[in-house]
């Protein structure tokens, strides 16, 4: 379900934005990196925890960083595209504006989803709304887009915790250079 997912929410995404370097934190077996590949992306980094099954991956081996999310990533480089789905509301409440920080320290542009209130599911810890994390995106210069929940709400063949939770972050300054000031909300 996730690489179905994957594909019909970036093919909205690369429909106006072609990144070639993407970094997922939280990537699981990489799923959506392997997706953003078949689009054309070239440079690609997955971090997740130290539990994903190496043998199952999507991506290379070599794409792959174990990592505790729980703690600073000490990654050290600029990617055209962070991904972050469905990962934050695993993370303790104390660690959601450095993620946020770390997420806008890697891209000007970030795919990130979260959880909300009563969705439930196994390991969440801090479900919250939307609002929520657009204040913390917003004090580090960005703004929310809205892009694919117009579109893809009524999708099937997107699972609907990506359906209603998925939203586009963008400094504020490149809205105009990445051609998406038409996104903006």
């Amino acid at each position: 379900q996730s690489l179905a997912s994957a594909r019909v929410v970036l093919d909205q995404l690369f429909a106006h934005y072609h990144p070639t370097s993407v970094v997922d934190i939280g990537c699981g077996l990489g799923t959506w990196l392997a997706a953003c590949t078949e689009r054309g992306a070239t440079d690609i980094l997955g971090i997740d925890g130290a539990h994903v099954n190496r043998r199952r991956l999507h991506i290379p081996s070599d794409r792959f960083l174990a990592s505790d999310l729980s703690r600073p990533l000490g990654v050290d480089r600029r990617f055209e595209l962070a991904i972050s789905l469905e990962v934050s509301e695993h993370l303790p409440g104390d660690r959601a504006n450095s993620f946020v920080a770390e997420l806008t320290a890697l891209a000007d542009v970030v795919l990130f989803s979260a959880a909300l209130p009563y969705q439930g599911g196994t390991g969440h810890v801090n479900e919250n709304w939307p609002e929520y994390w657009a204040d913390k995106f917003r004090k580090r210069g960005y703004v929310l887009v809205d892009l694919f929940r117009p579109v893809l709400w009524h999708d099937q063949r997107v699972a609907f915790w990506y359906r209603q939770n998925t939203f586009l972050y963008v400094r504020a300054e490149q809205l105009g250079a990445l051609g998406l000031a038409a996104w903006r909300l």
